[in-house]
């Protein structure tokens, strides 16, 4: 993250087994996709990952699985925080940053509750730090199981303690996104990573490091292509394009995910179930034709756009 890449970072699936089980191989057949797709690091147990319904120890193996995996090809970050005293909160982190990720993820709504002040949060964040000299950290405005969200003040100050080198943004506002950029510009180790794919494109003009969205999920080297080419000015219709095709496509990509996303990787060949933990919703029939019209969309795209890139 160090380097501040113009990078896609995935929020990695979890691979199960038709029971239930984590499925080992297909992680490692994920990983190596989204390393082919030109992946700038990776987002090991996340909300894409189920991370709140794997144990403790799953958590460890899978993230620890994926830092192998990648072997150093790129950076590898995992969520730490999951309730509980921050004494306990921080003893996990210690545990899950042996398994050789760059950066500990915090869970912005996991050091305080949704009627708690931001106060209360700031000091847990450093009451955090405190119990963990040394180690790298990052937020995640997970959505789960409310959002709490950082203002570019908040930010700031983390930022400025040379402990924050990792942000995934999910404000869903690009004045606010400009904001925390503007505060953290000079920091070269920090690197904001957002997750809203419809202002992608001005977020990364305005200085974001990369984007962290679920539709690198379905076609990981469309979102880099994106990454790489933003602010090309031979490839600025493409890049209207390919930003339209994002947003036309917001709603199908959410609805019952992330079943639908194992489903569309499955359609491209990998070989994973779609099996998850999380009950999302239904995905029957009528979910399984937009998938397939989606991942025919998805080829024509490229093909009329000659971006000559793995279908």
């Amino acid at each position: 993250m160090s380097e501040k890449p113009k990078g896609f970072i995935p929020v990695m699936l979890t691979p199960f087994k038709e029971n239930g089980a984590v499925d080992y191989d297909g992680l490692t057949k994920l990983t190596e996709l989204y390393l082919q797709a030109g992946a700038a690091g990776l987002f090991a147990n996340c909300q894409s990952s189920e991370m709140f319904d794997l144990s403790v120890e799953e958590r460890l193996a899978v993230t620890k699985h994926v830092v192998n995996v990648a072997g150093g090809a790129v950076p590898v970050v995992a969520t730490t925080t999951f309730g509980g005293a921050v004494k306990e909160q921080a003893d996990f982190v210690k545990r899950m940053y042996d398994t050789g990720i760059e950066a500990a993820i915090i869970i912005t709504n996991m050091l305080a509750g949704e009627l708690e002040a931001d106060n209360v949060f700031d000091e847990r964040v450093h009451l955090l730090f405190d119990h963990t000299p040394g180690i790298p950290f990052g937020f995640y405005e997970c959505p789960e199981p409310y959002k709490r969200i950082l203002s570019a003040a908040q930010l700031k100050q983390f930022v400025a303690t040379g402990r924050v080198v990792y942000h995934k943004d999910t404000c869903l506002d690009i004045e606010l996104v400009k904001a925390k950029l503007a505060v953290t510009r000079d920091i070269p180790s920090f690197g904001l990573y957002d997750a809203y794919m419809v202002h992608a494109v001005e977020s990364l003009r305005a200085g974001s490091a990369g984007v962290s969205c679920i539709q690198g999920n379905y076609y990981p080297e469309l979102v880099v292509w994106l990454c790489k080419n933003y602010d090309n000015p031979s490839a600025a219709e493409q890049v209207k394009k390919v930003q339209q095709f994002f947003i036309d496509r917001m709603d199908v990509m959410h609805h019952v995910y992330p079943t639908v996303a194992k489903y569309f990787l499955q359609k491209r060949g990998l070989e994973i179930s779609t099996f998850t933990r999380f009950r999302a919703g239904e995905f029957g029939e009528g979910t399984t034709k937009k998938m397939d019209t989606l991942y025919t969309e998805y080829q024509e795209l490229y093909q009329v756009m000659d971006l000559h890139l793995t279908p």
